[in-house]
């Protein structure tokens, strides 16, 4: 990620992925796969049905431990973690959101704080909300079957930062909106992201979608590594006949 270092000064990464493995019986999730992000940077990780990008997202945050290989956060292995202390300091956002439907929202974005004991509980998910375009007092008191799905997508990214968290895990997030809710919560991903303060891995089916918020791109099949580079790259020079088969199916070209 060699664009991305320059954008960060040259800081040392944030996140570092050292040949994972990872095996569901006889089937190899996750094959010897390596990629380091910057911090504030957001790194793609696509692949059809299988690839293994979920399987990567989650042993980052210890929801499945690898077979082989390591993952380290700020260049501690999360293994020698707490792995409860690990997960409420990673933000986590699964494909349908995962808000506690019998929570307001204002306590739903303030749960890591308040699992914390942070006296500031409240005014971190006010801000969180503000942070992801949401009117927080508009919102705070609301159920979320009362929200839109865009507005509970929202809900659910203010509530994985309210607790400061540096590192932000998103698994197809915006998967299951219709293409204009779809185009405005990239947008917001795009504004988060120029914050610099966030390092992001973002999982996604859309390639299209990847190489517009990603500074780097990571195409699995099959567990294994295709190709990690940064969009122009990926789009102009494919490294194998399946990136270019993956680009010239989506519709993506040079």
């Amino acid at each position: 990620m060699s664009d991305a270092r320059s954008a960060a000064g040259d800081a040392p990464p944030s996140l570092v992925v050292e040949h994972l493995t990872k095996r569901y019986g006889a089937v190899l999730a996750l094959d010897d796969v390596s990629v380091s992000v910057p911090p504030g940077q957001c790194l793609a990780l696509v692949g059809e049905s299988g690839s293994g990008k979920t399987t990567l997202l989650r042993c980052i945050n210890r929801l499945v431990d690898a077979d082989g290989g390591r993952v380290l956060l700020d260049g501690r292995d999360v293994q020698d973690r707490d792995v409860v202390a690990l997960r409420r300091a990673i933000g986590y956002v699964p494909q349908e959101g995962g808000l506690l439907p019998h929570w307001r929202v204002g306590r739903n974005v303030a749960l890591v704080p308040w699992l914390n004991a942070d006296h500031d509980a409240g005014a971190r998910a006010h801000r969180a909300l503000a942070l992801v375009g949401l009117d927080a007092d508009a919102v705070h008191d609301r159920w979320p079957n009362e929200l839109s799905g865009g507005q509970r997508q929202r809900v659910a990214v203010a509530r994985a930062l309210a607790g400061g968290q540096r590192l932000l895990l998103l698994d197809e997030p915006f998967g299951a909106l219709d293409a204009i809710t779809r185009h405005e919560l990239q947008e917001m991903l795009l504004s988060l992201r120029a914050r610099g303060d966030v390092t992001i891995v973002l999982v996604t089916h859309d390639i299209g979608e990847a190489l517009r918020l990603a500074h780097e791109v990571l195409v699995l099949r099959g567990g294994h590594a295709e190709q990690s580079a940064p969009p122009a790259q990926l789009r102009d020079a494919p490294a194998t006949p399946y990136v270019a088969e993956l680009l010239l199916r989506s519709g993506v070209t040079s």
